[in-house]
Order: structure tokens, then C-alpha cells, then sequence
């Protein structure tokens, strides 16, 4: 058999286009990313964000780019885009997924920037469906069943979903961190899941203010012992909830602001 080279050719709906860096970050799967609001040129919270780059690379590539080059490619993006802007930093292998060769070499740094974000009004109707991401503590791509189970609940007449482990327990969303009310504490729930960059910034806020917080196992039946619930991600730090399959939480606005105060005595700084 005559040895020959290779030449990798790519399609996209239908028509063969130029091979180039896009094609292979198209299919970058084995990374992980942080997601953030920048206003103004600031950023709240960028020492979580590094936090969370650097632990994951860890993880995943057993070592990690230092923090000045994830700060460089931020500055490098924001420098062309406007000043208030969703922001994206994934980190990724060269070498693709499925592969042994993941494992070496530097991972890249790839910044993208959209236009800036607030979450939805609310409040929102959510349905409760078991289901435990894989390594719920990175927060990773190529999650398919967040979108899977999303379009479950809507179908259901929900707006998004949110779940529950092995045991019951609730525990995240599918893009979301949760947290509850007593009427008296902020309550986090007791469950294998991602730690929200929001939800860092609003509890050691919480804490500067001696503001009651605690984290517990939270079950669909502990429901009507609580009064409110909210979602959070990097667009808010709580949209109200109003019902989680069936349970009423009537509640849930005075959740919303507490949180709301508390992520606005958040420092901002400039990248």
C-alpha cells in the first residue's frame, strides 16, 4: 500500500470549506468554561472566576494556564468589544476529546464576547426531574441533557427544569444554582452540584451583612415547610420562583431582593 498525505476536508450544509482553527474549536469538547457580566469595563467576582478556571484545568489537564494569560485574553477581547458585554472563557485541549492525547500539552484559551444578559423576569415554573450531571463541580461543555431536560419541562407547560439526585434531593438547575427561604435564612441545598460564581458572590456577602444562611438536603416534600425559592446564574443573582412541579412558593419575591442587595455591595473592578 503506497503511503500518501492526508488532506482532512470539512463540510458545512453541503458545500467543502477551507479548513481552519474554527473547525477544530467546533469540536474542542473535552474543556470547561466560566461565564460572566462585564459592565462598564467591570467584572464582580473575577477572583471566583480565576478560582474556578484554575481548579478545573487541574482536573481535567493536570495543570493550568496562570491567571495572567485568562486576564490578557479577557483585556485582548474587551479591547474590541463594548464596554458592557456577556463574556466567555473556555479552556480547552488542542488535542480534542477521546483521545489520551487531551492529556498533553498546554490547554488554549479561547474569550468570547455577546451582548450583555439580565435572565428572564419571572417568576418561573419549574419541573423536577432526576438527573445528576457528570463531575456536577466543573462546569463543563457539551452537556446535551440540560437542553434535553429544558425542552422536556417546556413541553410539560414549565419554563425550565431543575433536579434531583439518587436520593431526592434537589440540587441544581440546568443552567442554574438554587437557594430557598425560611421566612429567617437563606438556605442552599445539600447536593452534589456545580458552585455558582453568583451564588460565591451572595454568600460571602450574605456573611458581611449577618444575613442567616445554611445549607441543607432540600426533597420536593420538604417544599411546603419553605417559603420561596430563585434561581441564579452569572445573568442575575436570583429570579423568583413560583412553583417547582406543583409546590406553590408564594414567597419568593423578598428572596429575589435580599439576594439582589446583597450582589450589589459586591465590589466591581476593572479587568
Amino acid at each position: 500500500m503506497n503511503e500518501h498525505t492526508f488532506t482532512p476536508q470539512t463540510v458545512l450544509n453541503g458545500r467543502i470549506i477551507q479548513e481552519s482553527q474554527m473547525s477544530r474549536l467546533a469540536f474542542a469538547g473535552f474543556a470547561h468554561f466560566t461565564a460572566m457580566q462585564v459592565r462598564d469595563g467591570m467584572v464582580k467576582g473575577m477572583d471566583l472566576h480565576l478560582d474556578r478556571l484554575r481548579n478545573a484545568s487541574v482536573a481535567l489537564f493536570g495543570q493550568a494556564r496562570p491567571d495572567a494569560d485568562i486576564l490578557d485574553s479577557v483585556r485582548a477581547a474587551m479591547a474590541v468589544s463594548d464596554k458592557d458585554a456577556s463574556l466567555t472563557v473556555t479552556v480547552h485541549s488542542t488535542h480534542g476529546e477521546f483521545t489520551p492525547a487531551s492529556m498533553n500539552g498546554q490547554p488554549e484559551i479561547l474569550v468570547r464576547t455577546g451582548a450583555p444578559a439580565n435572565g428572564p423576569t419571572g417568576p418561573l415554573k419549574l419541573l423536577a426531574t432526576e438527573y445528576s450531571r457528570p463531575l456536577p463541580e466543573i462546569k463543563h461543555v457539551g452537556e446535551i441533557s440540560k437542553t434535553y431536560y429544558l425542552h422536556r419541562a417546556v413541553e410539560q407547560g414549565y419554563e425550565d427544569a431543575v433536579f434531583t439526585d439518587k436520593k431526592g434531593y434537589l440540587s441544581e438547575g440546568t443552567i442554574w444554582n438554587l437557594a430557598f427561604w425560611d421566612g429567617e435564612a437563606v438556605i442552599w441545598p445539600q447536593a452534589p452540584k456545580l458552585q455558582g460564581t453568583m451564588m460565591s458572590m451572595v454568600q460571602r456577602q450574605l456573611r458581611l451583612l449577618n444575613i442567616a444562611q445554611r445549607t441543607e438536603p432540600v426533597t420536593l416534600a420538604s417544599l411546603p415547610s419553605l417559603r420561596g425559592a430563585v434561581v441564579m446564574n452569572s445573568w442575575t443573582p436570583g429570579v423568583a420562583v413560583a412553583e417547582i412541579s406543583g409546590h406553590k412558593l408564594r414567597e419568593s419575591e423578598p428572596l429575589r431582593t435580599l439576594l439582589h442587595q446583597a450582589y450589589q455591595v459586591e465590589p466591581a473592578r476593572a479587568i
